[in-house]
């Protein structure tokens, strides 16, 4: 795929981001607007009502705090997501919540989970990995501001604080690594040089021409080649008695 076609800055850059995040906190919105608490839409490990928060915990918080944690996080990755990887970009969103909400199902404590750390975490850890597997300059350059902005996030993929959804995060992390081996189409290739690429023949190359076999300068080779091209016709004719 062409890199240019693939960097290129379009209205869902921002406006796709954003809306994700209006819908977060227009839910929150509603919850202190009418009173009502959505905690138990969240997910809750290996019951059969629980399944229903693997669709729904990312969009339900605890309050304003927790929200006002997640929404910077989750609006500078979704941009930098659409803009890198905007080709995949829906399939890494909606399939990081499917996957490891269902993980955190799984694995997590008899408690509701919630919050939209889990698709966070997708998004860091898929960042971080796809650029390095990729081996392209800009990709790589993306994952070292993500290690310089969130890299102390991966303290809490254990269990060193209470009331952090630590399955959550790992479930996650896990996720978004293995984004990082699946999704190989349409992700914009490293620039090959012109002698990387297959159809290169080294005796074709105008610079290599001017050196030997023994890797010799050969001067004037120009001069030489239209030498060797020089054709002469010798024309006889009859004397004349």
């Amino acid at each position: 795929m062409n890199q240019n076609t693939q960097f290129k800055f379009t209205l869902g850059v921002i406006a796709y981001p954003v809306f994700l995040v209006l819908i977060i906190w227009s839910v929150l919105s509603f919850e202190v607007r009418f009173n009502v608490n959505f905690n138990e839409y969240g997910i809750y490990p290996l019951t059969l009502k629980g399944l229903r928060g693997v669709f729904l915990s990312p969009f339900i918080h605890s309050g304003i705090e927790h929200l006002y944690h997640n929404t910077l996080p989750l609006l500078v990755l979704t941009m930098a997501l659409f803009y890198f990887y905007r080709h995949i970009a829906w399939k890494v969103i909606l399939w990081g919540i499917v996957v490891s909400g269902f993980l955190t199902w799984c694995i997590g404590r008899p408690s509701y989970h919630i919050g939209a750390s889990g698709l966070i975490y997708v998004l860091v850890s898929f960042t971080f990995f796809k650029g390095v597997l990729a081996k392209h300059y800009r990709l790589i350059a993306l994952s070292l501001l993500v290690v310089f902005l969130y890299g102390s996030m991966v303290w809490y993929v254990m269990p060193i604080k209470d009331g952090v959804s630590w399955e959550g995060h790992l479930s996650g992390l896990i996720t978004g690594l293995t984004f990082a081996f699946l999704f190989k189409r349409q992700i914009a290739k490293p620039k090959k040089f012109e002698w990387e690429q297959e159809y290169y023949k080294e005796e074709d190359d105008p610079f290599l021409k001017h050196f030997d076999e023994n890797g010799n300068f050969i001067e004037n080779i120009e001069l030489k080649e239209e030498k060797n091209d020089i054709k002469i016709n010798y024309t006889y004719k009859k004397k004349k008695e």
